[in-house]
């Protein structure tokens, strides 16, 4: 009798024990396309399969007449004379209200959870998260920005509920000489 009280006493505190979904991720209010569009050097990221070991990443936007962002990424394999790479997902603006909540198409008919999720008043630095917290970008319109701004944004990722331990400097040196030949 005493071993079936335990068990039950178990089940009942079993779900107490679970982990907690983190909360909806909420994005930036409003993201000014135009303003978005152009080069952001990965300044920081939790990396895809494809990113692990990627010099000098560059993500460049330009918006089509679509509506829909043509999108290069470029970097080098391995390091900073490393085989180039490129490749061209495309970006659907999936919340036209905030223009922050994108589907980014690698490979059709798939389209992946994109939000930016903090973006600094004068577009020079942004971060884009996924509600899933298993990839995270942390970006720049340079190839360098200041420490401080760096350890901002992964504490600003950490309250998002990503695992901070995964985030990888990426190797810039500031040219943009990646681009596949």
């Amino acid at each position: 009798m005493k071993y079936s009280l335990a068990l039950v006493l178990a089940l009942l505190l079993l779900p107490a024990c679970q982990s907690v979904p983190p909360a909806p991720m909420k994005t930036v209010a409003r993201v000014d396309l135009p303003r978005f569009m152009g080069s952001w050097y990965v300044i920081g990221n939790i990396p895809t399969a494809v990113e692990k070991d990627a010099y000098n990443a560059i993500e460049t936007y330009e918006l089509a007449a679509n509506g829909t962002i043509e999108t290069t990424f470029t970097y080098r394999k391995g390091g900073f004379d490393g085989k180039p790479k490129e490749m061209h997902p495309r970006g659907f603006v999936r919340d036209k209200a905030t223009n922050a909540l994108w589907g980014m198409q690698f490979i059709w008919p798939f389209k992946a959870d994109y939000r930016i999720v903090w973006l600094a008043d004068d577009y020079s630095q942004t971060i884009v998260a996924r509600e899933k917290r298993d990839y995270l970008w942390i970006m720049a319109r340079t190839p360098e920005i200041p420490e401080a701004d760096y350890q901002k944004h992964v504490e600003f990722a950490r309250a998002l509920g990503y695992d901070v331990s995964l985030i990888r400097k990426v190797p810039q040196r500031g040219d943009e000489d990646t681009r596949a030949n």
